[in-house]
């Protein structure tokens, strides 16, 4: 069981924002391997269609089983939203989805059950996150929007910048109007615009990082399986992308908030 222990955590995302999602587990696991796959050469995934993104999510994962992982982390969204089941049935090991966790944690913390959601068109059009919220309480509100422009602001570093707040402002109006008291991150990459968002919805609305409630769904499994990995030793942090790992390590560092080493490129599927 300890050499079980001590593989790896497989995360993987379409591109660089899973690693908000890495960032929350080295937080909450500092003694956790991690092997990262971000798919680079073909995001975004947000703008695909389901079937395609199904087949992306078959190849991502088959990458992360070859590197002989414990357990998988769907760091993606539109993965999450519409092919976990595909991971799922690959995987043939416990699997973490971003939604779930997110739309529990929304539900914990709305206080007026007036819960709003942001993503990217695919995760949004898939109304993934408003079945989970109303698996959970039916009686929540939910109210979505797409932000489709906050994936390059994020990446090109602006959430400081006046065009982000005056964008961020834009998407949001139409949630303040529906008086939410919460609002779901629904995309690895919007916790690197936080502030911008949290102008653009005021004080009063409790914003939530799917990608931090993953992390404590993640130690749930790793405890119910007796997964945790017992060693004080450093932990083995890999990256992998399907192209340009320079931009990759560049961009991936903001998000991660750390230096992040050697990135290599793997290629998957038709890439």
């Amino acid at each position: 069981m300890s050499g079980l222990r001590q593989k790896p955590i497989g995360v993987f995302d379409s591109g660089i924002g899973g690693l908000t999602v890495v960032r929350a587990l080295t937080q909450s696991f500092p003694h956790e391997n991690i092997v990262y796959f971000g798919d680079t050469a073909r995001v975004p995934y947000g703008s695909k269609s389901p079937q395609v993104v199904r087949e992306y999510a078959a190849q991502d994962i088959d990458f992360l089983l070859g590197n002989d992982v414990k357990m998988v982390v769907v760091a993606c969204n539109t993965v999450s939203a519409v092919a976990l089941d595909v991971v799922q049935k690959r995987a043939h090991m416990p699997v973490v989805g971003v939604i779930v966790p997110g739309a529990a944690a929304a539900v914990a913390a709305t206080r007026k059950k007036r819960i709003g959601i942001i993503g990217t068109r695919a995760t949004v059009n898939s109304k993934a996150y408003a079945h989970a919220v109303r698996q959970i309480a039916s009686d929540v509100q939910v109210f979505s929007q797409a932000c489709p422009l906050f994936v390059s602001l994020a990446e090109e570093g602006w959430n400081d910048h006046q065009a982000t707040d005056l964008i961020a402002r834009e998407y949001l109006f139409p949630l303040t109007l529906e008086k939410i008291d919460t609002l779901i991150l629904g995309c690895t990459h919007y916790p690197v615009l936080r502030r911008a968002i949290a102008a653009a919805t005021g004080a009063g609305v409790t914003l939530i990082d799917s990608g931090a409630a993953t992390a404590a769904d993640v130690g749930q499994v790793l405890d119910a399986h007796d997964l945790r990995n017992q060693s004080a030793q450093k932990p083995d942090l890999r990256f992998f992308v399907s192209d340009i790992p320079a931009k990759f390590t560049e961009v991936g560092e903001r998000f991660l908030g750390q230096r992040m080493g050697l990135v290599r490129r793997a290629p998957v599927g038709g890439t």
